[in-house]
Parts: structure tokens; C-alpha cells; sequence
């Protein structure tokens, strides 16, 4: 059996006649996702899915729908997108110092008042810009300590020095708590949860340090490797993101999880040759951010890929054919695209617009 046989397979004759390339969506996988994912961790409660996985309107409000209640984002276009499809609760993920990107998030909190809008911090320059620009600013507005666990990528460290900065915002009335994204723990379930285990012991020491002086705050973070392993009693939400449309990489890795693929991409054959065929799916429809061989399951060997095109391996395709293609890497394809064609949970099929590569703000009015 290869390996593309074993990702999922789904006929692409399922899918009615379009234009092509197309990302498609199954609305009742991503539901058994979010229904494997939320027992993985103990309760739909405790998930805060991270958007930028989708960057959909239509699937906040189904989360929503099913019992989830916070959600992470990393730009202010996906914290306007969950807060205009009716979230309340919303993390901005990503420790700038950009006074006008603040900005723009203050105004976002004075358009939805009835939001909780939280920020992080992880230096001292970071403090000291949202204390600036936060007075005066909605009381709905707080702010979570991003800490590093070692990924080394943003966070400040695990020690006094993050202390010192959750006090600072504890003396503004806006501290939430910690944020830890864990995201480079890999390998085998031993060696993740050992990882986790240690970290979780560090947290402690600072939540217990916290504690004795009054300080009571909780913790948000995990990945898709991870949150299955943080005890409730260390991290309040963990925030995986990738299992709502799942991944390649991802059903190989962790299939113990009983994800099922969700997301795709329809290609057609556009021409078969000597062993070979080529799809009118390339680097701008699946994202080229992974290893050439790697860049998609549900077909044969990737020989190439260009802007528009791929070259596959296969003497078994037919020119006409079409292909259900399930990405190595589904965040950052979805990306690529303004909208999915989804077949919603009564089998219809329709499009839904979904944020694609938009980043700035459209409107801060309701």
C-alpha cells in the first residue's frame, strides 16, 4: 500500500464539476474532528482553536455552535473575522510592539464591547507600549505573558524575568496569565510527554510564586503534538488548530488522534506522459512551504512543481481525471484561497469565503 493510499482516501467524483484548482471542505469531518479533539483533551470548554488554520467566518460560528467558547488568532484581520462571526472571547497571539497594530486592536475591543480582547507581552518595550496606549482603553482589553519553552521563537523566559513582567501587567488591573506555545516538542508520546512534564513543573514554580503574592491567573497554549498531555490542572485551554481540517503530516504522526482529513485540494489531469502526469494544481494552490516529496498525499511521487502545475509519477491517471489532493501542510494552503467549496452536513455543496491571504482590518464599524 503507498503512502498516498492510506491518508483518507475520498473520490474526487464526490465532488460536483468546478473550476479547478478548488479548495474543498467537508463540514461533517471537520465535525468529527473537533469531536475526537475535544474528548483528546478532556471537553470541548478547554479547546481555544487557533484560526489561522481556516481563517473562516462560517467555521467560527460552527464551533461556536458546538460548545466552543474562546478562540487564538495571529493577525487583527483574524481577530475582526471571529469577533464579527460572534466570538467573544479572542487571544491575539502574537507579542508586538507596533503601536499602531495595538492600536488598531484597542479600537477593535471599543467596536465590540461586549468582547474579552486579550493581547500578550514579552518584554519590557512590550509592556511599556500597551501601557501607554491602553489608558483610557476598554477594561475589556488584558494581557497574557507569552512565555519560551524552547521553541526560541518569541516568549520571554521561564524564570524571575517573566515573573517580573506579569507583575508589571498585574499592577495595570490587566494581567490573564500565561501563554506557552510548545510548538517544537516532536518525536514519540514518551519523549512528548516527558517534555511536557518538565514544563508543566517549571509553570508551577511560577504560578506558585504568582500565588504567594496574590496573584491568581491561568494558562492558555499546547500545539497539535501536546495538548492531549497538559494536565487541566496546569494549562486551562490548549489551543491545537490543525485538526479542524487536519493534514498529511498529521494523520501519519499522530493517528492515535482518529483525525480524519477535511480539507483538500481538487486538481484535474491536464496532460499524461511517459509514466508521468501533470495536474493543474501548483505552488500557488498547495503551499510549497514543505520538502518538494512532501508537499501532498493522494497521488503519486511529486517529479515537480511550478506556479501552476505539478508533475506526478503514475501510469494509472487518465487526462480528465481529477484528484483529491490532502496537503502536507493545510494552514498555510488554505491560505491560498478567498474561498472553499464546502459540502455542508445535508450534502449540499456551496461556496463560503474564507479570509485567503487577507491581513489588514476591513471595517471597525458594526
Amino acid at each position: 500500500m503507498t503512502r498516498s493510499n492510506m491518508i483518507n482516501p475520498i473520490d474526487a467524483d464526490l465532488v460536483p464539476a468546478v473550476a479547478t484548482p478548488c479548495f474543498v471542505v467537508m463540514e461533517d469531518r471537520v465535525l468529527h474532528n473537533l469531536a475526537v479533539t475535544a474528548q483528546a483533551c478532556g471537553g470541548v470548554e478547554r479547546l481555544m482553536p487557533h484560526v489561522k488554520t481556516h481563517r473562516a467566518a462560517w467555521l467560527v460560528s460552527l464551533l461556536l455552535a458546538h460548545g466552543v467558547l474562546a478562540f487564538k488568532a495571529s493577525t487583527l484581520a483574524e481577530v475582526e473575522m471571529v469577533l464579527s462571526a460572534g466570538g467573544t472571547r479572542v487571544t491575539w497571539a502574537f507579542p508586538t510592539v507596533n503601536p499602531q497594530n495595538i492600536g488598531r486592536f484597542i479600537e477593535l475591543a471599543r467596536a465590540f464591547p461586549e468582547a474579552e480582547l486579550t493581547g500578550l507581552i514579552d518584554s519590557r518595550e512590550g509592556l511599556d507600549v500597551w501601557t501607554r496606549l491602553l489608558e483610557g482603553a476598554s477594561p475589556s482589553i488584558r494581557l497574557r505573558v507569552d512565555l519560551d519553552p524552547g521553541m526560541g521563537r518569541t516568549g520571554v523566559a521561564m524564570d524571575e524575568a517573566a515573573l517580573e513582567l506579569a507583575r508589571g501587567v498585574a499592577r495595570l488591573g490587566r494581567l490573564a496569565g500565561w501563554h506557552v506555545y510548545d510548538g517544537h516538542i516532536r518525536g514519540a508520546y514518551d519523549e512528548r510527554k516527558a517534555e511536557v512534564e518538565k514544563l508543566a513543573g517549571t509553570l508551577e514554580v511560577l504560578q506558585s510564586h504568582l500565588r504567594e503574592e496574590g496573584i491568581d491567573v491561568d494558562v492558555v497554549g499546547a500545539c497539535s503534538y501536546t495538548f492531549d498531555l497538559w494536565p487541566r490542572s496546569v494549562m486551562r485551554y490548549v489551543s491545537p488548530g490543525t485538526w479542524v481540517y487536519s493534514n498529511a503530516q498529521h494523520l501519519r504522526e499522530l493517528s492515535h488522534h482518529k483525525w480524519v482529513a477535511a480539507g483538500f485540494v481538487l486538481t484535474t489531469v491536464v496532460s499524461t506522459r511517459n509514466g508521468t502526469s501533470t495536474l493543474d494544481a501548483g505552488s500557488k494552490a498547495i503551499s510549497p512551504d514543505k520538502p518538494l516529496r512532501q508537499r501532498f498525499e493522494g497521488a503519486g511521487e511529486i517529479v515537480m512543481m511550478n506556479e501552476e502545475h505539478t508533475v506526478i509519477r503514475s501510469d494509472a491517471l487518465h487526462t480528465g481525471d481529477r484528484l483529491l489532493l490532502v496537503p502536507e501542510h493545510t494552514c498555510t494552503t488554505a491560505y491560498l484561497y478567498s474561498n472553499a467549496l464546502v459540502r455542508s452536513l445535508d450534502g449540499h455543496w456551496e461556496y463560503r469565503d474564507q479570509l485567503g491571504n487577507e491581513r489588514s482590518v476591513v471595517a471597525l464599524t458594526r
